[in-house]
């Protein structure tokens, strides 16, 4: 009888790819690990337990059917493996590399619980899309027939994107709309190189153009055309923007020069590494180096931001976080990779004020210690400022990494009719996922707020059917048998 090719993490440990040294990858832009080789994917997807309720599954936002792939890389049988990865994820390679997985598929694994080390889910997943890749097993887009319907979408971040391709294997003429000179989205300009190599996305994207997605990049709606424009030229519109507006510190001397928005900076150094002209990069506005720098902010936008100083040769690099490490929002492992490359963290420490030299450029920030107190409404402890704990710490650059929220889309696009609510984001029938306005559907952070790549994701799958089903209903007569597909 056969052995049974899983089960095997009561003997097999617990193995990611190997890291490159930290003071090696300090120096450049790639992805701090390379992808397994094959033996070494097949042995840790072997350590799966095949539980009858996958855990992984119900905590990934896509449902991925991790155990059934994980089976198939450990048998061998990786196209199967990526098949069925690329079944319910438009992005698998993307999903494995930036996903949090220790609060997602990893962290909810059933070997995890029982002591032995969870799966290494993310790893296997962007071995086997590389590894289709590499052999050509990626399908280029397959359309039917053309529907007579036309759809715009507004924003090529990853939930525009994923209701683009599938809208369009669907039949429908699509354009996508956004405002950066190259679509991608926070993919492309927000998620530093050694977390996301470029060319990962940029292949993506080619793969749609060749499909037949038309993308008119520079374009802003509001400026370039309004949104009625756009509803007068589709039969529908999904507004996938995401969230930009960055959140503001309120305290004296914010506005000197030098302290800057986190999005600013990482767009600056994602355009340097594409071989852009970038001149608040290259007169130093917006570039690290020889600076002691002070990030403020806990989550993965901060992460990004002090590993991308580190690397263009910042004199020192320290991050300030109002609470403590266990209660930051960011991913424990990204903290880890920027404490190995040189990242000082300040836990319990908030910003008070921002002092300047005799020429307005910051020279120091004044900070205070926190300590928790009670929880607040989200289960979190509240920080509260130390009495008598007042310090400076210098610096040269503060990048000011503290969120982001909806811009006001209403007065950007000239819809005014256009509902929001309360915080900015847009409103939705949740069944449908169509705003206020007739054939306007919206889906991803717009929607939801700041969120990971992997709900955005979902939120593209989701509304895509949502759209199909109106379209549906409102095909022209002499499509009908088409639309019947």
């Amino acid at each position: 009888m056969a052995e049974n090719p899983m089960l095997k993490f009561v003997r097999v440990e617990q193995s990611y790819p190997s890291k490159r040294e930290a003071d090696v990858r300090r120096e450049d832009f790639r992805e701090i690990a390379d992808r397994f080789a094959v033996e070494k994917a097949e042995e840790q997807s072997a350590r799966c337990s095949q539980c009858g309720v996958p855990y992984c599954s119900t905590h990934c936002p896509l449902h991925n059917h991790i155990p059934d792939w994980l089976r198939l890389t450990a048998e061998g049988r990786l196209r199967e493996a990526y098949e069925l990865s690329n079944a319910t994820s438009t992005m698998p390679e993307i999903c494995g590399r930036i996903c949090p997985q220790d609060r997602l598929c990893e962290g909810n694994c059933v070997i995890e619980f029982s002591g032995h080390g969870a799966v290494t889910i993310g790893s296997v997943e962007k071995f086997i899309s590389d590894t289709a890749w590499a052999e050509g097993w990626v399908a280029p887009l397959a359309p039917l027939a053309d529907r007579g319907q036309s759809i715009g979408v507004i924003g090529a971040g990853p939930a525009g994107l994923t209701a683009a391709e599938l809208l369009r294997v669907r039949g429908y003429e699509v354009h996508v709309y956004d405002r950066h000179d190259r679509a991608g989205g926070l993919l492309t300009y927000g998620i530093p190189g050694f977390k996301l190599e470029k060319e990962v996305v940029m292949r993506r994207i080619r793969r749609l153009e060749e499909g037949g997605i038309i993308f008119h990049t520079g374009f802003d709606v509001g400026r370039d055309a309004t949104m009625a424009d756009l509803r007068e030229k589709h039969d529908a519109l999904l507004i996938a923007t995401g969230v930009y507006k960055p959140r503001a510190i309120k305290a004296p001397g914010v506005g000197s020069a030098g302290v800057v928005e986190a999005l600013d900076y990482l767009i600056a150094s994602n355009r340097k590494g594409f071989g852009d002209d970038v001149p608040a990069w290259d007169d130093g506005s917006l570039n690290a180096a020889g600076k002691n720098v002070i990030v403020i902010g806990g989550g993965d936008t901060a992460m990004d931001c002090v590993r991308t100083a580190v690397r263009q040769g910042a004199a020192s690099v320290k991050c300030l976080y109002r609470r403590d490490r266990a209660n930051m929002p960011g991913s424990q492992r990204e903290v880890a990779n920027a404490e190995e490359e040189g990242v000082e963290f300040a836990w319990l420490s908030a910003p008070e004020g921002f002092e300047a030299a005799d020429e307005g450029h910051v020279s120091a920030v004044r900070a205070t210690r926190m300590r928790l107190g009670a929880a607040d409404a989200s289960g979190r402890r509240a920080p509260e400022a130390d009495p008598g704990s007042e310090h400076s710490l210098p610096a040269d650059l503060v990048i000011k990494a503290l969120g982001f929220d909806a811009e006001e889309l209403p007065r950007l696009f000239d819809a005014p009719d256009l509902s929001v609510t309360r915080w900015g984001t847009l409103r939705i029938d949740h069944r449908t996922m169509q705003t206020n306005m007739e054939g306007v559907f919206a889906a991803g952070d717009i929607v939801r707020g700041a969120s990971l790549v992997v709900w955005a994701i979902r939120d593209g799958r989701d509304v895509a059917e949502r759209m199909h089903a109106w379209l549906k209903a409102r095909a022209p007569v002499r499509t009908q048998a088409v639309v019947a597909a």
